[in-house]
């Protein structure tokens, strides 16, 4: 997050005289507290500063990385999962990839008739199948599957940083977010490189810090 030069200055005043109430500090700057409302608002939000009741501001102490890493440790994969893309095991290889070019994803969800998660269809696993193959109509793709339970998933409320983790050491582009039944695992969303891609991008939204 880039400080404007009135959020820098106003840092430093609380750096060296907090705790300073905010009127102790639009006198300093020949402001108004309303005309600050807005920058301390802004600088406690993303906890550049603290704030405290008939106390005032206190400076964190924490540098614009540490709240960057604090901020993304906090990301929750629900808050950032993607439409899953499936397909039926009965659905024949060449409709898989049909699907896969018209979603542009490139990973596909397999679900029996009863939707639960069964295994998964990668980019290579396509293709290693379409290779040599005269009728790729008449391969079903649970012939050709990862299947349960050699299968990495996520759910809704694990850490996106713990995903990130997962995608990096199995060398995958792509997780199922989960939801646990008696009967199976629900497929509710996906993860992938670019899901981790939008969150870093995310943060340089001033918003989102």
């Amino acid at each position: 997050m880039e400080l404007s030069n009135r959020q820098e200055k106003i840092v430093e005043i609380v750096k060296g005289n907090g705790p300073i109430t905010g009127e102790q500090i639009a006198e300093r700057l020949n402001l108004t507290r309303a005309t600050l409302r807005p920058d301390l608002a802004i600088l406690t939000m993303s906890g550049f500063l603290d704030a405290r009741p008939r106390v005032g501001y206190f400076y964190t102490g924490k540098t614009g990385f540490e709240l960057i890493t604090e901020k993304i440790k906090k990301y929750k994969v629900h808050e950032f999962q993607q439409i899953p893309i499936i397909v039926k095991e009965s659905t024949s290889v060449y409709d898989a990839i049909s699907t896969m070019f018209l979603e542009d994803v490139g990973t596909l969800f397999v679900v029996n008739e009863n939707t639960y998660l069964t295994g998964i269809l990668s980019r290579k696993d396509l293709l290693r199948a379409s290779i040599g193959q005269k009728d790729l109509n008449a391969i079903a793709v649970h012939i050709i599957m990862t299947r349960m339970p050699n299968i990495t998933v996520c759910r809704k409320d694990d850490l996106l940083l713990d995903v990130a983790n997962k995608l990096i050491n199995k060398q995958i582009d792509g997780l199922p977010v989960v939801k646990d039944t008696e009967n199976g695992l629900l497929v509710i969303g996906r993860v992938t490189k670019t899901t981790i891609t939008r969150a870093f991008v995310e943060l340089t939204n001033e918003k989102a810090i």
